[in-house]
């Protein structure tokens, strides 16, 4: 097999995953400062922030349908697009809305790369490498808001007109993620089920792995239907794939109702309610990133080790300790003035980086046939950025009126259900192909 191909494909298409991650935190180190510059409302400056997030879900629910017509690979560039827009586009704003539109073109390549990125190495990726190629979407996901907090609090404070570098500096990305991209094949699963173009397939999978060409073209073969987009569609809600649907949405609501979100978009501003200055909110931010992407690294080191649900079953716990502790001492009044709530957030972050962080875009990458999995990942991402937009839109609404106690114990009891979601319904898909997880979900 040649490795080194797969992984320089897969690494290329995870750059969507460090824009994504980076989108996502970067906006946290200045949204203090736009809503002092302009004078805004709590429910204001959390709609700003929620705007790109309104752009992920429709990115989300519709990045299947040009991921389906024209390609993964094609999809994928004009992303690249997308986040290069975005981001000259916010730095540049004149005002609040300008700047609430160019977040929400942001949004929508985010939304469409949470989409694309993973299906496209889901179907390049050789099934014993699968979940550890897939989650390198994951790890630059973490890397990008690392990167996002670390050049926040280089940049400084988000007075003084900073906040237009912070968003302005993932232009640099952006633009190299527009030209790797035109390296990378196009997918082989697509290229047959989809357009029908054997040879041009089995050159792909050749370049993979000569050994296995005919195996993997036989199983794509015996799975493909030979459907329309539109039939595929029409059978994606006939009923059939009710199990990994359910699988799908669930997984995703769990991601979100954990609270990981508001984390990320406000850690420097429940950082400062516990009596942090604004450098040393901003830094402890970088303490998240950090703590984000080493246990993201142990994630990936064992998804295909140990399987998805040992991880999950990781997360859960650590969840359900970190956020319940984190409750009891905005309650108590022990988060005031100490390092107690940092360091349980950063215990949360790790929990969240080495279970659902981890396994999320795999699992959902993988429970869905090749006839309609962009059908399957635009749900699950869908589900994922409604429920983001909903909690992170009205977090600093909920934090100014009722405080950090209620919201934290909500979280933590939300992870209670994702444990026995775990011990129930999850699937374990480790070292399975995705023709004969086809069969086992579907039952034929």
């Amino acid at each position: 097999m040649n490795y080194g191909k797969v992984l320089f494909w897969s690494i290329t298409v995870a750059l969507g995953g460090f824009l994504f991650g980076f989108d996502t935190a970067v906006i946290s180190g200045g949204e203090q400062a736009i809503q002092k510059l302009w004078g805004l409302s709590d429910a204001m400056i959390g709609q700003m922030v929620a705007m790109a997030l309104y752009g992920t879900i429709i990115g989300a629910l519709l990045g299947g349908i040009p991921a389906d017509r024209w390609g993964r690979k094609t999809t994928l560039f004009w992303i690249a697009v997308l986040y290069l827009i975005s981001a000259v586009g916010s730095a540049l704003a004149p005002d609040i809305y300008s700047l609430m539109i160019f977040r929400f073109v942001g949004g929508l390549g985010v939304g469409a790369s949470s989409v694309a990125a993973p299906m496209y190495i889901s179907e390049i990726a050789p099934r014993e490498r699968r979940g550890q190629l897939t989650a390198m979407f994951q790890f630059n996901i973490v890397l990008g808001i690392l990167m996002a907090y670390l050049s926040n609090w280089l940049i400084g404070g988000g007075g003084n007109g900073n906040w237009r570098w912070m968003l302005g500096v993932e232009a640099f990305p952006a633009l190299a993620f527009v030209f790797m991209i035109l390296f990378v094949p196009r997918s082989p699963r697509w290229l047959i089920v989809k357009r029908g173009l054997v040879d041009e397939a089995r050159k792909v999978l050749e370049a993979i792995n000569p050994d296995t060409v005919e195996e993997h073209l036989a199983a794509i073969h015996a799975a493909n239907k030979q459907t329309s987009t539109a039939t595929s569609f029409r059978s994606f809600l006939s009923g059939r794939f009710n199990l990994p649907i359910l699988l799908a949405f669930l997984f995703a609501l769990f991601n979100q109702v954990s609270g990981i979100n508001a984390v990320i978009y406000y850690a420097p501003r429940i950082f400062s309610e516990t009596g942090m200055g604004e450098s040393v909110a901003l830094l402890s931010s970088v303490g998240i990133g950090v703590v984000n992407l080493v246990f993201t690294m142990v994630g990936l080191a064992l998804i295909d080790r140990m399987g998805r649900r040992f991880l999950m079953y990781i997360g859960s716990f650590g969840y359900i300790i970190s956020l319940a502790t984190v409750s009891i001492a905005f309650f108590t009044g022990a988060a005031a003035n100490s390092l107690l709530v940092p360091i349980l957030l950063f215990v949360f972050i790790a929990a969240h980086a080495i279970g659902q962080g981890a396994v999320i875009w795999v699992f959902i990458s993988e429970i869905f046939p090749n006839e309609v999995r962009s059908f399957g990942n635009s749900l699950g991402s869908g589900t994922h950025w409604v429920f983001a937009a909903i909690i992170a839109g009205n977090f600093p609404f909920f934090a100014g009126k009722f405080g950090g106690g209620p919201i934290f114990a909500f979280f933590a009891l939300m992870m209670v259900f994702q444990l026995l979601f775990v011990w129930k319904m999850m699937p374990e898909t480790k070292g399975v192909s995705l023709e004969d997880l086809e069969k086992q979900l579907i039952g034929e």
